[in-house]
């Protein structure tokens, strides 16, 4: 783990911006290259999230069980379209981002809005990174694609869910291709969409493609200046690129810029750091 990376991790302790933007980069590890090349197909899985649920439920503890029941039972019983809500801050309060997603896509179901079903994606979506289990990972991929799909039925112009539902296909293995198409979209009609370039660039980075992610992450800053943790970012590539003089130039950056002394003493404190290790 790169420096850079290491004062990255320490700021998402401090700055709640950059825990946000940490958060959004995609967690897919292949070395190939997204861009340019197209990547094996995974098997399908059957599994679905529904079936982990199940086996979740029966560890419940005779008390949570009750009231996990009961919940599920006035829920279904509701005409109310948030009716289970309930249940999903059950699952929250369990710390289950994964359950809580599936039926805050029951509550999209009853709602029937563009809204509620790219919520629900999201949700899915970034519940896999508390999940360690491959199989379900799949699963909370399917789903994801499922209600961001959903969601594109109701507004199919909708730039977020495209590059959402995009960042699924390439992450997931399955059809990488279709996502880098569906990015490609969406940068005909909305180039500056600063999540876009995010998306782009952390998919290069993952790739080892550094020269282009940091073409995206400069484009980030064209759009956005305000926008200073992309300079975490282009430090970080340039340190794996063994750049010293630009890493630093970047953090130097970052931190001439940020109002977080906190965050600005974990950059310092990496700059120096590397001016030893440059000498």
């Amino acid at each position: 783990m790169t420096l850079t990376r290491k004062t990255q991790i320490g700021l998402v302790l401090t700055t709640l911006v950059l825990f946000v933007l940490l958060f959004l980069a995609p967690k897919t590890h292949s070395s190939k290259k997204l861009e340019d090349s197209k990547l094996p197909m995974n098997k399908e899985s059957q599994a679905n999230v529904e079936a982990f649920l199940t086996i979740a439920t029966k560890s419940l503890n005779n008390d949570l069980k009750t009231e996990y029941d009961g919940l599920v039972k006035n829920a279904n019983a509701s005409s109310i379209d948030t009716s289970f809500m309930s249940v999903v801050q059950f699952w929250d309060k369990q710390k289950r981002p994964d359950f809580a997603s599936y039926y805050f896509e029951k509550i999209a179901d009853k709602k029937q809005n563009f809204e509620t079903y790219l919520k629900a994606g999201d949700r899915y979506y970034y519940s896999i990174k508390f999940i360690k289990d491959n199989a379900e990972i799949e699963a909370l991929y399917q789903s994801a694609i499922s209600c961001y799909n959903k969601a594109l039925e109701k507004n199919s112009k909708n730039s977020e869910a495209k590059i959402q539902l995009a960042a699924c296909f390439v992450e997931d293995g399955k059809d990488p291709m279709k996502g880098i198409s569906l990015l490609r979209e969406v940068e005909k009609i909305d180039s500056n969409n600063v999540k876009l370039q995010l998306t782009f660039a952390f998919f290069s980075v993952k790739s080892g493609q550094l020269d282009k992610a940091i073409k995206r992450f400069n484009k980030v800053l064209e759009i956005d200046p305000l926008f200073i943790e992309a300079y975490l970012h282009l430090a970080d590539a340039y340190e794996q690129q063994g750049d010293t003089n630009k890493t630093i130039e970047m953090l130097s950056k970052y931190a001439s810029l940020t109002n977080d002394e906190m965050a600005k003493q974990e950059v310092q404190k990496n700059i120096e750091q590397l001016k030893k290790v440059n000498n």
